[in-house]
């Protein structure tokens, strides 16, 4: 159980007031430092990915980052930095040679910038905006909205701050790469993705999200040492004190191809890759890479059935002309061609569900004001 004390580090508070730094990432130097060159900070390599062309000893500070990204609010720069310190001084303890146990205030911070990271980068901004656009568009007339990258940061930033304990329930693990190919990371490196319901056909086109179960959570911290939590009533992770070697190249592989179909635009991949071996490792996933990041599912009217109103789901274009859709927006993830093999699915494994649109989520989301009682969805293995 997380010590209540450590969320008063994590406590957000803002108003309105001008921020002192321009230049503003969304992927930290701090974050970024230990892929540089030589860990100094200052240069890295970077892997474009259309071009498929390595950039060499390109400047950190030039990387992940925007003019106002954050908009031009002085106390909440200065409450995300507060957070990239918290991760600065976490990840230089995981990293000491002798850090053979998992602490519990490393989890916790671990979980904390995960979220904040999956939830502020360019990249997430962006589809919350294509998304946002395509639904307006989708209005028609009359609506006169639309929303830019600076308002999509502000929103993800007000959802960290009301749900960042969504995840504390997740179990997590520090996998430690000892094989010679190291872990690589990107634009957008907090990767998000769920195994079971990638892969079980009773969740064939479901949605899921935070709450949901087989949630799976990823972020390289470093070329030899990733984090990961995951949902323990669904999966299961040999480990000692929070801690796995892995010794095959094909978990690095699985690993790093995360990143590659994550990523916006960018790969860091350090110094020990050729582009040959980037190029093949790009190409071998490049066809499960999505384009679009969001779809669209309706249902029209269908008339009136004993005093309630009853809605028909239809196709992208048969709702067409219809005066009443109930419209529903599903983020996509892409589906990796292998998932590592360290990742293990726990016996009579099971999410919680009551049939309801809430979907098969963890039990400890369960709404205890829910009107519908939940049951047991078993994985099968």
């Amino acid at each position: 159980m997380v010590p209540h004390v450590s969320y008063k580090l994590f406590r957000l508070n803002w108003s309105e007031q001008l921020a002192t730094n321009k230049n503003q990432h969304f992927v930290p130097r701090c974050y970024l430092k230990p892929f540089s060159n030589n860990g100094e900070g200052k240069a890295i390599r970077v892997f474009n990915l259309d071009r498929e062309q390595i950039i060499e000893n390109a400047a950190v500070k030039h990387q992940c980052s925007g003019s106002y990204f954050y908009g031009e609010n002085e106390r909440l720069e200065t409450a995300i930095q507060s957070i990239e310190q918290k991760y600065a001084g976490a990840l230089l303890r995981v990293r000491s040679p002798s850090y053979n146990d998992f602490l519990v205030k490393d989890e916790l911070i671990l979980k904390r910038f995960w979220l904040l990271q999956y939830l502020r980068t360019e990249a997430a901004s962006k589809r919350a905006v294509e998304m946002s656009n395509d639904l307006v568009k989708l209005a028609g007339a009359g609506y006169d909205f639309n929303l830019e990258i600076r308002d999509a940061v502000q929103m993800a930033m007000h959802a960290f701050a009301n749900e960042m304990r969504v995840i504390d329930d997740l179990k997590v693990c520090l996998i430690k790469n000892a094989t010679s190919f190291p872990f690589v990371t990107s634009d957008d490196p907090a990767v998000f993705n769920n195994k079971w319901f990638k892969s079980d056909r009773r969740h064939l086109g479901s949605g899921f999200g935070l709450r949901s179960s087989g949630v799976l959570a990823f972020l390289p911290l470093c070329e030899n040492t990733m984090f990961i939590a995951y949902d323990s009533d669904v999966y299961s992770i040999p480990k000692n004190s929070g801690i796995i070697k892995i010794k095959r190249e094909e978990d690095v592989y699985a690993l790093n191809q995360l990143q590659f179909l994550n990523s916006r635009a960018n790969v860091f991949p350090g110094q020990r890759y050729s582009r040959k071996l980037l190029c093949d490792a790009y190409r071998s996933c490049e066809e499960n890479r999505l384009n679009v990041r969001h779809a669209f599912h309706y249902a029209v009217f269908d008339g009136v059935e004993k005093g309630q109103k009853r809605y028909r789901v239809v196709g992208e274009h048969e709702h067409e002309g219809h005066q009443e859709i109930l419209v529903h927006s599903q983020n996509l993830f892409p589906s990796p061609k292998s998932w590592p093999i360290l990742l293990q699915w726990r016996k009579k494994g099971f999410g919680m569900t009551n049939g309801t649109g809430v979907g098969c989520i963890r039990r400890t989301c369960i709404d205890s004001l829910s009107e519908q009682p939940f049951e047991k969805m078993y994985t099968g293995r």
